[in-house]
């Protein structure tokens, strides 16, 4: 039934029902339930239809979110669908991952008190509602173009990319290093926040659509770069940044102390139903052990509550800012929380103690001082004040740097920046590499899921682009030697 709007002034802020901790706590299934229908039409009614909307303003997407949230509330769900994913290619994923309080729902204009819309649960019901209506294809592009693609990297700016450009009728390959497409979305989330089987309805309909996908195929071992440039028109980058920021301590090199990616690869390969040797031996098993993860972002609160789940018998966070200065999302803060996980606030790791395995982590407390070029305080420890933390599990959560792209590609004229990262022009989106572009983590660095389908949406025009000059000049050649 149609709902009337502006209801923020008489119907409470509800989010689809949550599991209780104790229950979710046993088992890697999604925390959240579904919105009923009249539900999620009452919550996105709660919608202000504000002059100037800065849930759009501050979404990388530039999501038409006062719109779908219209048409929710006026019961016109596939037409919903329609304005959500005309600007997202992945709005199923968006509506489970992205940080809404950080973006669109943290920079709602509703007054704080009455609270901000449910805007990534209606997304999710928007899109969830349209997969079980069959109201998603695959792309049919009106006409198919001679021209051909390569993406290197089946994580979301690639995928995004690969969506766009197929759709305009170019053939598309996509080439990953792991045996299924998703990248992070599959091997880096949970299952608790993201469960596979959506990456998996994803993959099939971007297949069904025409695009090719070439697994387990690493460039530089399978096939250099410069012979990917032979095979295709263009080439697009998308690999995403994978190596571990270490910390330098005495004792890191004790056992037990693993990188974030690691841990959660290990974990979620083993929700897969894959062999994971180094699971099975313990070595990434939470499992009966006291466990500190160190880092405040997302990937930290996906390492927390990971250990829940595997029944670890303590879970800490050691995090040196404080809870309002942390980077990861508040909302997975408090679901941690309910879930068991103890933080440790203002403290950050001065040595790791034990003989041949850790057995604790020596920190010192720490204050906010001035702020540094960022922006933000910077942490200072605070003498004499060390203390001991038991551990038998050490999760190193503190962010991803750029691997060595032109080493591991076999092309040293790839030009990178002095973080590591590919260097483009920022207008075209070019490499140094004529045809081969780049998007994503690999030149933004470690980002947001949100972030990557924006740069590889933005990606695909400037590809296009690339290639209708090319085929344009090619016309006129073939026509001077006629």
């Amino acid at each position: 039934m149609p709902q009337k709007l502006l209801k923020f002034v008489s119907v409470d802020k509800s989010m689809p029902q949550k599991r209780p901790a104790g229950e979710r706590r046993q088992d890697f299934s999604e925390i959240y339930g579904e919105f009923a229908r009249r539900n999620a039409a009452e919550q996105a009614a709660r919608c202000s239809q504000c002059g100037i909307p800065f849930c759009q303003v501050h979404c990388p997407l530039q999501n038409n979110i006062p719109d779908w949230l219209k048409l929710t509330a006026e019961d016109r769900l596939e037409e919903a669908y329609e304005v959500s994913s005309a600007t997202n290619n992945m709005p199923e994923v968006c509506g489970r991952i992205c940080p809404q309080d950080r973006l669109c729902e943290g920079n709602c204009v509703i007054e704080k008190g009455f609270e901000s819309v449910t805007i990534g649960s209606v997304e999710r019901y928007i899109t969830e509602t349209a997969f079980n209506e069959g109201w998603v294809k695959p792309a049919r592009p009106r006409r198919e173009l001679g021209q051909s693609v390569g993406i290197i990297g089946a994580g979301p700016g690639g995928l995004a990319a690969a969506d766009q450009l197929r759709r305009k009728g170019y053939r598309i390959t996509v080439y990953d290093r792991y045996d299924r497409v998703g990248g992070l979305l599959v091997y880096g989330i949970p299952n608790f926040k993201l469960e596979k089987e959506i990456i998996q309805r994803r993959h099939d309909l971007l297949s069904a659509g025409g695009i090719e996908f070439v697994l387990d195929f690493a460039v530089g071992r399978d096939a250099a770069l410069a012979e990917l440039r032979q095979r295709h028109d263009a080439i697009l980058i998308a690999t995403g940044v994978y190596q571990p920021r270490d910390i330098a301590c005495p004792g890191v090199g004790l056992k037990n102390i693993v990188p974030a990616l690691d841990y959660l690869i290990a974990s979620n390969r083993k929700g897969l139903g894959d062999a994971v040797p180094e699971f099975d031996s313990g070595d990434l098993d939470a499992s009966g052990k006291r466990v500190v993860v160190i880092g405040g972002g997302d990937t930290a609160m996906d390492c927390v509550r990971t250990a829940v789940r595997q029944g670890a018998k303590s879970v800490r966070c050691l995090y040196r800012r404080d809870r309002e200065n942390m980077p990861g999302s508040q909302r997975e803060v408090r679901n941690a929380e309910e879930e068991g996980v103890e933080f440790v606030w203002l403290a950050a790791p001065e040595a790791f103690v034990g003989r041949g395995k850790v057995r604790g982590v020596r920190a010192h407390r720490m204050h906010l001082g001035t702020a540094d070029a960022s922006g933000r305080q910077s942490p200072q420890p605070i003498e004499g004040s060390s203390f001991t933390l038991d551990a038998d599990l050490v999760v190193k959560a503190l962010g991803f740097d750029a691997e060595d792209l032109p080493g591991l590609f076999g092309a040293p004229e790839l030009k990178v920046t002095r973080w590591g990262t590919v260097a483009i022009d920022q207008r075209s989106m070019m490499t140094a590499l004529d045809g081969v572009f780049a998007a994503g983590d690999i030149v933004r660095g470690a980002s947001l899921v949100v972030w990557a389908i924006r740069d590889g949406r933005d990606a695909a025009e400037q590809m296009h682009e690339y290639m209708r000059q090319k085929a344009a000049v090619a016309a006129v050649s073939a026509d001077a030697a006629e």
